[in-house]
């Protein structure tokens, strides 16, 4: 995933860093990658509303998670955060999810996290519904 680009990814959603991102070393902290992919994967569900987060009946929960980190960022970096979709399963999906400086074409990290889809009340899980499973078929991008 060192050498993916932004072509690799079917959306890229931008996302800036804040002050309180930075840790005591000077650079974004690693666990801050993750709120910047659920930030990304979140918004992008919102936007083709297949996602309500008050009032949905199904909702996504994230079950695995990963990061590789390649370069440093930090406050004030604009961030670009590339989004695919690696596995769509029945109830599952597998995001790919890479971040870029805005503008910039080296990768700074890669990671992947996992939704499965789950009834709120119940917590059982649930197949995908159709309106989601359309939006997250067009995530999909074979790698180059």
């Amino acid at each position: 995933m060192r050498d993916a680009t932004r072509a690799d990814y079917a959306h890229l959603a931008s996302v800036p860093t804040r002050w309180m991102d930075n840790d005591v070393y000077g650079h974004v902290n690693n666990v801050t990658y993750y709120s910047y992919f659920d930030t990304a994967v979140n918004q992008y569900l919102i936007e083709r509303g297949v996602l309500d987060i008050h009032g949905g009946r199904v909702v996504g929960l994230v079950v695995d998670t990963g990061c590789s980190y390649f370069r440093s960022v930090a406050f004030p970096d604009r961030l670009e955060i590339g989004i695919r979709v690696a596995k769509l399963g029945n109830s599952s999906v597998r995001y790919e999810v890479a971040v870029f400086r805005e503008g910039d074409e080296a990768i700074c990290a890669a990671g992947h996290f996992v939704h499965v889809y789950v009834d709120r009340d119940s917590g059982r899980s649930v197949p995908i519904p159709d309106d989601a499973r359309a939006v997250l078929s067009a995530l999909r991008v074979t790698p180059h």
